[in-house]
């Protein structure tokens, strides 16, 4: 009797991340059924140290750097000669930083050194996400170590978006990402989400946050989207597979992207 060896995949996801940041390939590999496959690619992130450790809040400097020449787009050429069928930028606040067009251009620009794969981001995919679910007044809720300031500026992108943010606030849980655990977050965004928020955008890909999507919509009855979740759905469209079959984690995956 054959068993399932890894290599028969209804499509392979290139994953570029932080260094030392093993939550988007980890969230990833939870949501996503056996016969897709997540391969990550390690990109220098000037705010990381060994072992994953970060200041309480991360300086904005290397927030931008992790988005610019070279080391992303050396990763994101590497990444793209292994068979994989898209590439997912995991990164979150370096999009604040920069704004949606310059955003977009750096999906452009590591498609081009990616011979021509589709690239997909994380605060791209948050703003399709939330088009499809027509979803216009969200609550935005970062990690700890986003400084007020960077989660000022992520505000700034979704109002720019055409979204009426609401409410916007790192949330003060511990910062570092071996510390949050999911039901820390279903009970900090519960406590402090506005009832008129249409959806909960959670900001952050190396935040722990899948594991608390179905529970937190439950509760609060609107749905809740987070950075490695909304990758993932949107990666799944860009490799032509809109319905990966995936349950559990929010009402998101249910629904096929507006294009």
């Amino acid at each position: 009797m054959y068993r399932p060896d890894g290599w028969d995949t209804r499509a392979r996801i290139g994953v570029l991340t932080p260094h030392a940041d093993v939550g988007p390939e980890s969230e990833l590999r939870a949501m996503a059924p056996a016969d897709i496959g997540v391969h990550a690619a390690r990109v220098p992130f000037g705010a990381m140290r060994p072992g994953g450790a970060m200041d309480p809040t991360i300086p904005l400097a290397p927030v931008r750097a992790f988005a610019e020449p070279p080391h992303v787009d050396d990763a994101a050429e590497l990444l793209a000669a292994a068979p994989v069928d898209v590439l997912a930028f995991a990164f979150t606040s370096s999009a604040y930083v920069t704004g949606a067009e310059a955003e977009a251009a750096m999906l452009d620009r590591l498609s081009a050194r990616a011979h021509g794969l589709p690239v997909v981001g994380t605060c791209s995919a948050m703003t399709q996400a939330l088009r499809t679910l027509a979803a216009v007044r969200i609550a935005l809720v970062d990690p700890p170590w986003f400084s007020a300031e960077l989660n000022r500026l992520g505000r700034d992108y979704y109002e720019a978006a055409g979204f009426d943010v609401v409410y916007a606030a790192p949330c003060s849980l511990p910062s570092g990402q071996r510390l949050i655990r999911p039901a820390a977050l279903h009970d900090w965004i519960v406590g402090h989400v506005p009832a008129d928020a249409q959806a909960v955008v959670v900001g952050g890909n190396g935040l722990r946050a899948v594991g608390a999507v179905e529970s937190t919509e439950q509760t609060l009855g609107r749905p809740v989207l987070t950075a490695n979740q909304v990758l993932l759905w949107a990666a799944l469209h860009a490799a032509g597979i809109p319905d990966a079959g995936i349950h559990g984690y929010g009402r998101l995956f249910s629904h096929t992207a507006d294009r």
